[in-house]
């Protein structure tokens, strides 16, 4: 690989390199494909640039708000180039409207941007959208769709490449801050664990506004020089069998998703479809963003074995925006390593040998240190479970205006002078890799027992058959002693409510010992996740709390 000082040196290798070669493909359900290769897109993200160092100053952040495609891409390369910091951000859902406005007046209120980009079909619903949200009411808006290419920017040198806010799983969204040196660390940890080069083919279907969707679908295919296809993720949603048609007809090598993308192609697809499909060439199957379950790789695996799927393709991983994507990982072409653990051992921080099979998530990526720490701050040995600590080139600055924060400033006796990221997270190490069994603060605590919600929450959607998989929730109510339960529910459950509420009672009981104080009801699709598929406990107590689920 060249040496690159920053993304927009990738940008213009690759456009110098083979200028004609495909870059990106978006694919549309109700049109053909935009395409752009190496060549146009740097000159697009030079015409763009110099639009944007004419509205701004050096440093200033910019807000992008635009649906996944080729526009938004250019957009965010082209604040790089002009030596601005991006701040990618969801463009306005009329389905989701009261939950998005707080979240961004709140990013724009921390970041507050001087420019705003969009394209020019948005500029009329996000005015109306703006308009209730007072942090944005002296930004400047821009369609770079109507800017013309004549003018072209040298490239200006910034230091920090974007601002990931945090997908809000457990608090209000912080900014990461992002320089281009830990970006580029983290995009080489990638090309290695994954072994990429320009002979990879990704397709991609993730939300492109910040981790696995930004860095691995569009900035590592960019860095590692091979094409990606990407398509809006409401397209998969409403249809995955569209992803895995994609992956046939490309010949994706490599492509992922949360845990319950796989579990939504078995729910989504038909033995039929299954048999009709050609996954042969795909070789690497991640898996992270959320707890990777044993239950879901053996289903998919199982379904898809008639299309030519082989399950060493599974790649379990584990990382998050504060150490910009990838922690850890697994061996190419070995699959998911399993850990069978004792259920009350683990409630006791131990993961001794017993019947519950957990997913092992791999080894630190290259350059990076992963340790975990009891809760006085010291190392605890392997098998034990503690807080996840990384340390390394891909480690966050720090979040925006937020300096000092403990979040990056963890240190152990052990090994002085170095800095760690406290990732509230748990986990343990293991020959086989790190197991993370779940989050520091959503870990519940009954009668001095620990317990993983995550448990009580697999216990109830196997209780029922109209509870839908990934679609519960369960958290302290009251006294904190006390547990509350939501669950999705399918159309054909809404015929015998009480029988549902009953089942998930007695399963949660059965497996856990656990009494649930409330078992809440709700429809398919209203739980709140965040963007990456993880669900915000803490947003449905919230909202269960004040009756607005």
């Amino acid at each position: 690989m060249p040496v690159f000082h920053s993304v927009t040196d990738v940008v213009q290798f690759r456009a110098a390199d083979s200028p004609e070669r495909t870059a990106f493909t978006f694919l549309r359900r109700d049109g053909p494909p935009d395409e752009i290769a190496y060549g146009a897109l740097a000159a697009r993200v030079e015409g763009v640039a110099a639009a944007i160092a004419a509205q701004s100053s050096e440093g200033d952040r910019v807000l992008l708000m635009f649906r996944p495609g080729i526009d938004y891409i250019v957009a965010f390369l082209a604040c790089l180039h002009a030596g601005r910091i991006a701040v990618p951000a969801y463009p306005p859902h009329p389905a989701r409207l009261h939950r998005m406005i707080g979240r961004l007046d709140a990013l724009a209120a921390d970041a507050k941007p001087s420019v705003a980009l969009t394209s020019s079909d948005l500029l009329a619903p996000i005015a109306a959208f703006g308009a209730m949200v007072p942090a944005l009411a002296t930004v400047r808006w821009c369609a770079t769709d109507e800017v013309q290419p004549a003018e072209r920017l040298p490239p200006v040198r910034g230091d920090i490449a974007f601002l990931q806010y945090t997908s809000g799983s457990t608090s209000t969204p912080r900014g990461v801050v992002l320089g281009h040196d830990t970006l580029l660390h983290n995009l080489e940890a990638i090309r290695r664990a994954f072994r990429q080069d320009a002979d990879t083919r990704g397709v991609f279907w993730l939300p492109p506004y910040h981790d696995m969707g930004l860095i691995g679908g569009i900035l590592e295919p960019l860095y590692a020089g091979y094409p990606a296809a990407l398509m809006a993720p409401e397209d998969f949603l409403a249809r995955p069998l569209d992803w895995l048609l994609a992956i046939e007809r490309f010949g994706a090598t490599t492509s992922g998703g949360p845990n319950f993308a796989y579990d939504l192609c078995v729910r989504k697809t038909t033995p039929e479809q299954r048999a009709a499909l050609d996954l042969s060439r795909w070789d690497l199957a991640f898996n992270g963003a959320e707890p990777v379950r044993a239950e879901t790789l053996a289903r998919f695996a199982a379904a898809f074995e008639v299309s030519g799927f082989d399950r060493r393709a599974f790649y379990p991983c584990y990382g998050l925006a504060e150490s910009t994507l990838l922690v850890t990982g697994g061996e190419v072409g070995a699959g998911a390593c399993v850990v069978d653990v004792d259920p009350e051992a683990l409630a006791e921080r131990r993961l001794d040998p017993g019947p519950r099979p957990m997913v092992a998530c791999g080894v630190p990526a290259h350059g990076l240190t992963v340790t975990t720490v009891d809760p006085d701050g010291v190392e605890v040995a392997p098998g034990q479970v503690g807080e996840i600590w990384v340390s390394g080139a891909s480690v966050a600055r720090g979040y925006w205006g937020r300096e000092g924060d403990p979040t990056f400033s963890g240190s152990l006796a052990s090994r002085p002078g170095e800095r760690f990221l406290r990732t509230g997270d748990l986990g343990a190490r293991t020959e086989r890799g790190l197991v993370v069994t779940g989050r520091l603060r959503d870990l519940l605590v009954i009668r001095g027992r620990n317990v993983y919600p995550q448990d009580l929450e697999l216990a109830a959607e196997r209780a029922h058959p109209s509870v839908r998989p990934g679609g519960t929730a369960a958290f302290a109510t009251g006294d904190d002693e006390r547990v509350a339960l939501v669950a999705e529910v399918d159309a054909r459950g809404a015929e015998d409510p009480d029988a549902v509420a009953r089942a998930i009672r007695r399963a949660v009981t059965d497996a856990h010992e656990v009494t649930l104080a409330v078992v809440a009801l709700i429809r398919a699709g209203s739980i709140p996740k965040t963007s990456s598929g993880k669900i915000q406990r803490a947003a449905c107590r919230a909202e269960l709390d004040a009756g607005t689920l």
